[in-house]
């Protein structure tokens, strides 16, 4: 787990020097605290930060072919690094390490670029093959590890971290539509960033600069097309079981210390489980809660631990830990408003003074249908049948339904499905049930400036979601939503904040709900396995693994990892928003009316709403500006 960055002057044939390259790998020594390497070939370099994991004392990037001329960094883990390399070995190929990484400059040297295809794990990686004068950046299916990129005239760079590119004094103009994504959706997705001279390479593609030209090509999808490998339940269940099982053992191999992540779930139950099944020594085990019980899961994942007697520990936290907000706005490089994002931190920070690796319960949920929304859009469906003049007036009953504590309230929730039936459209729908400001919210949060600037990209995440809903199209209807999720929120929300959480803390996070194997297998099963009836989210899973679990586990529903925003913006962190949000400098950027901000705090304050993450991505997006773009805003950036 690393690190990594790097520049190449395609066009001008200047020189990239070691120093330079040093200065961008000494901004994120927080992800490779163990080793660091640089390596510069004229009109090219690559680095990394290494927190080492496997081959401890042989694995030092860049790592070289024989000949010197093809070099890699990676950040990640290739999980069939071993099977891969007995095969490359046969083939003649001289391997000067144990690690991993080794296997990637072989395998390109065999394949190219399609060398990716073969690789089962989570990475982030650059090869820099010198005789053809060619730079290849390629990231993982599902997003695990961040790539971020930069063309300038005649020049590219890359980096893990957005500070590292800032390092070299790129343009910091503010994309606008960026602003309107993320009050739409919590995070800013692929490609764009919250810059306009900085991209996200999208999960599952690759990149080639060569000749000057750049070429972008994506080399993975869920299997759109693919047929069941069963339909038997039984057999299914044998099967799920079989490939996660292993995907589990794939990730427990480590030179260094692991544990879990437990949140009382049934994601990541199953994955202490099993892991407990597979270890002949108690698996650590850490949680978070909350002093709040309604948002609180310790006494769920206690019973997991109490079950296969972990060595578990829990972390409970209060409003007061908000000083860590600016630093976490610093690690995030761009706005991010998952407020879970708080509780990750944490668990993080307190899981890394015992181990090194944590393995986790994401994917879970887009594998197996298990949010709340898959439930509700599939209600949708009969709701549809409805007559439209009478899904209008329930609608507009529903707006004077209470919102005491969202989102946990039941009110709250009904509310947000009865807004969305009015719109047939999947991707509207979705976006409806999902969105932290909806488009008639932003409209009147957007001051005349900012929606100028946006003009035809105004209310961008519909046609962001729309994409994804399209290229699904024939798919039954759960598999296209869980395929949009798979391409939207799972990469750029949730992997986004497992990677900072954990990299903040030098610690390495593994998911085996997201080995591409077990999604591979799942996805083309029948919707009925995943999501059964109305109410039986994620049944398959639940069913396989029902011996493995204590009973409350095995019969709750999804919780979620949500703070207790509302109370505590009424509470501690009420001065903190106003100081902030409400400042003469945040009002100047001109992004929004300060009658509406006022709006949106007093129906807060007295009640009447629960507006908290609301509140929460409008004081991300600040704390972003103070860190970054500190005088950023319309006009002056």
């Amino acid at each position: 787990m690393c690190g990594i960055c790097g520049r190449f002057n395609f066009g001008t044939g200047q020189r990239v020097t070691n120093a330079e390259l040093k200065r961008m790998n000494d901004l994120m020594v927080h992800r490779g605290p163990d080793d660091e390497g640089t390596f510069s070939d004229g009109n090219a370099g690559i680095a990394m930060r290494r927190l080492a994991i496997i081959d401890l004392s042989t694995g030092h990037q860049p790592i070289s072919n024989e000949t010197g001329d093809i070099r890699v960094v990676l950040n990640g883990e290739i999980y069939n690094f071993q099977a891969l390399r007995a095969e490359l070995e046969k083939k003649g190929h001289e391997f000067q390490t144990k690690t991993d990484t080794e296997v990637l400059v072989h395998l390109y040297e065999e394949e190219g670029p399609e060398c990716v295809k073969r690789l089962r794990g989570m990475f982030a990686f650059a090869i820099w093959d010198r005789p053809r004068q060619r730079m290849m950046l390629a990231r993982d299916r599902v997003g695990k590890k961040p790539l971020l990129y930069t063309v300038q005239p005649g020049w590219m760079a890359f980096a893990s971290e957005m500070r590292c590119l800032l390092e070299l004094g790129i343009p910091k103009d503010i994309e606008y539509q960026a602003i309107d994504l993320f009050l739409s959706l919590q995070y800013i997705p692929s490609p764009f960033t919250i810059f306009k001279s900085v991209k996200k390479l999208e999960p599952g593609h690759f990149i080639l600069i060569e000749n000057g030209n750049i070429k972008t090509e994506r080399y993975w999808d869920l299997p759109l097309d693919a047929k069941p490998a069963t339909t038997d339940p039984e057999e299914a269940k044998v099967l799920i079981r079989e490939k996660l099982t292993e995907a589990v053992k794939l990730r427990m191999i480590s030179d260094v210390p692991l544990g879990a992540f437990l949140s009382g779930g049934i994601d990541s139950s199953i994955i202490v489980a099993l892991m407990s099944k597979l270890s002949d020594k108690p698996v650590k085990t850490f949680t978070v809660g909350f002093a709040e019980a309604e948002f609180s899961e310790v006494e769920y994942a206690r019973q997991v631990a109490d079950m296969y007697g972990c060595e578990h520990r829990e972390i409970i936290l209060k409003a007061e830990m908000s000083d860590i907000l600016p630093k976490l706005a610093w690690h995030y490089g761009e706005p991010y408003a998952d407020s879970s994002a708080l509780p990750s931190y944490y668990v993080a920070k307190e899981t890394k003074k015992h181990v090194t690796v944590a393995l986790n319960g994401d994917g879970g949920d887009e594998n197996f249908a298990g949010y709340h929304r898959y439930v509700a859009m599939k209600i949708a469906h009969y709701w549809d049948y409805l007559p439209a003049s009478l899904r209008s007036g329930i609608s507009f009953a529903a707006e004077f339904l209470p919102e005491k504590t969202a989102p946990v309230d039941i009110f709250w929730r009904a509310k947000r499905f009865l807004r969305s039936g009015v719109f047939s459209e999947l991707a509207v729908r979705h976006l409806k049930m999902a969105c932290f400001f909806n488009e008639d919210e932003k409209d009147c949060l957007f001051t005349d400036a900012i929606k100028k600037e946006l003009g035809d990209h105004q209310h961008g995440a519909v046609a962001y979601l729309r994409q994804f809903f399209s290229r699904s199209e024939g798919q039954s209807f759960i598999n296209r939503v869980l395929y949009t999720d798979f391409k939207s929120y799972l990469p750029e929300c949730l992997m986004v904040k497992i990677d900072i959480a954990t990299m903040a803390n030098s610690l390495e996070g593994r998911s085996p709900l997201l080995d591409n194997e077990l999604t591979d297998l799942v996805y083309p099963m029948q919707d009925s396995w995943k999501l059964k009836g109305i109410t039986g989210t994620k049944w398959i899973l639940r069913e396989t693994f029902k011996s493995l679990l204590p009973p409350k586990i095995y019969k709750r529903g999804k919780q979620g990892f949500g703070i207790p925003l509302g109370p505590w913006f009424r509470g501690d962190l009420r001065r903190y928003w106003e100081e902030r949000c409400l400042s003469q400098k945040a009002l100047a950027r001109g992004y929004f009316k300060k009658e509406a901000l006022m709006r949106l705090w007093h129906e807060h304050q007295s009640g009447k709403r629960d507006h908290g993450f609301r509140l929460w991505a409008l004081l991300m997006l600040e704390l972003w500006h103070e860190t970054y773009a500190p005088d950023a805003g319309i006009g002056k950036s």
